[in-house]
């Protein structure tokens, strides 16, 4: 729910350096539309007036404003101004699809050509947050890896799938009381999580490099002794062999929990010792009748096809449960977005960690956010079709 309105002064929380605001005035001029150039143009010849924009999206989402809320402040201070901004709901709260999430007060002629940047902030956020938050929610059990720093445009880009993955993961722990996400793959924007340094052993690099999986996760662990380690065992298509292989080897940190495997089988083949059949087995075994609940192509890929499927999980958990390796955890990757977390979930697939990437930022298409003016010197005034944005 909207808590009650809060209206802060910016351009009094920041000092910013002559520099600085040449700098970022240079950037507003590139990178904003120039229609809302001219229109500052005209403005300023022909007389200022108090403007309150609304700010919304035309759908649901995750409120994650703090990003576009510190660069107005620095703006603001910047050009030694104050703005308004009304916070409606709290970060990390549900908003429906046309609510305003915001507005902001200031002279029209120092905001009018801000939008283009600042709506850049907060669209995607908002829309990764809900994502990170619905994936949560499906697998409250289970703890959540952002590793989505590959799949971005950029370190900008990176910063805010960060910290809509750790407002969403909050969210969903405050709500259902879901583990969330627990950190993210770099040290930029570990902070968000909480914590020092981004998270992560091995890509598929090291052990090519290495020449065996066994042999990649011994150079770790003389690299980096004491460290816990997660070992991929895709690499040769011997997950199950690799992965006891490895367990073996480094049979303290197996049972002292220490060590995890990440199951990253692409879509193309079934993982070591599974086919369509033998897949249909190991979950009639685990979960009977759970086959017969699903009807859609993509639910029973997810359940018995190839890559990571509920059937591969239950196949390497049972496996390791076998050789008496009970506290080695099970990393899972590969194509994990809220569908396939929710059917994981129905099946109750012995996941202890999902590592989420190309996800967070998915359909960009729903993206985007909003802004209308809907005031000029007090006086309420919106496009037609757009009065759901006025003051109540």
């Amino acid at each position: 729910m909207p808590h009650k309105p809060e209206v802060k002064p910016s351009g009094v929380t920041q000092l910013v350096s002559p520099a600085q605001a040449a700098e970022l005035e240079r950037q507003i001029a590139a990178h904003t539309d120039t229609y809302f150039k001219k229109t500052k143009e005209i403005v300023a010849r022909t007389g200022d007036k108090a403007v309150t924009y609304a700010v919304f999206m035309r759908r649901p989402v995750i409120f994650c404003p703090q990003l576009m809320v510190e660069w107005v402040e620095k703006v603001a201070a910047a050009r030694g101004i104050k703005v308004g901004v009304e916070l409606l709901h709290e970060e990390g709260t549900w908003v429906g699809a046309g609510e305003p999430l915001l507005y902001l007060t200031g002279p029209m002629s120092q905001l009018v050509d801000l939008e283009t940047l600042y709506l850049q902030k907060l669209g995607a956020a908002c829309v990764a947050a809900y994502n990170a938050y619905s994936m949560c929610c499906d697998l409250p059990n289970v703890r959540f890896l952002a590793m989505d720093a590959r799949h971005c445009a950029g370190a900008e880009m990176a910063d805010m799938m960060a910290y809509a993955a750790s407002v969403g993961g909050k969210a969903a722990r405050r709500d259902v009381g879901a583990a969330g996400f627990i950190g993210n793959a770099t040290d930029a924007t570990a902070h968000y999580f909480g914590n020092e340094k981004g998270f992560g052993t091995m890509p598929h690099a090291l052990i090519g490099y290495a020449g065996s999986t066994l042999r990649a996760a011994e150079l770790y662990a003389e690299t980096f002794p004491g460290e816990q380690m997660t070992v991929l065992v895709d690499y040769y298509g011997q997950e199950v062999t690799d992965a006891l292989a490895v367990c073996n080897r480094f049979p303290d940190a197996a049972n002292e929990g220490r060590l995890a495997v990440r199951l990253d089988t692409h879509g193309g083949r079934y993982i070591e010792g599974l086919d369509p059949q033998a897949s249909y087995a190991v979950l009639e075994r685990h979960v009977p009748n759970a086959i017969r609940q699903y009807r859609t192509e993509h639910e029973l890929r997810w359940l018995v096809g190839t890559g990571v499927s509920a059937a591969a999980i239950y196949h390497m958990r049972s496996t390791l449960d076998r050789a008496g390796f009970f506290n080695v955890k099970i990393v899972a990757s590969s194509g994990f977005n809220a569908a396939k977390c929710k059917v994981m979930a129905s099946v109750s697939a012995p996941i202890d960690i999902v590592g989420t990437g190309s996800y967070l930022p998915d359909s960009w298409v729903e993206t985007y956010a909003t802004a209308d003016i809907v005031a000029y010197d007090g006086t309420p005034s919106v496009k037609v079709g757009r009065e759901f944005l006025l003051r109540r």
